[in-house]
């Protein structure tokens, strides 16, 4: 799920550490239905780069799992008893 949160914020990158960050504001937080602990997934895309909650190789996995039970609901069924 991508957001575009209909803003045009700057964001500073800040030193955390040994390594660099950006403070996410607290409405891109909610918007991603995220907090402090969890984990977000940068991944490269056309217009430069997404920033999700979920991670983009178990969705496209869900998918395929999601597309054999429409499929095969079936068999699937006669298999569950």
């Amino acid at each position: 799920m991508c957001y575009n949160v209909g803003m045009n914020t700057p964001l500073k990158i800040t030193k955390i550490g040994n390594s660099a960050g950006v403070v996410l504001p607290k409405e891109v937080l909610a918007k991603l239905r995220v907090g402090l602990g969890d984990t977000l997934h940068l991944t490269e895309a056309p217009d430069g780069v997404r920033l999700t909650a979920t991670d983009p190789d178990f969705a496209a996995k869900m998918d395929v799992a999601e597309e054999i039970m429409r499929e095969d609901r079936d068999i699937l069924r006669v298999l569950a008893k």
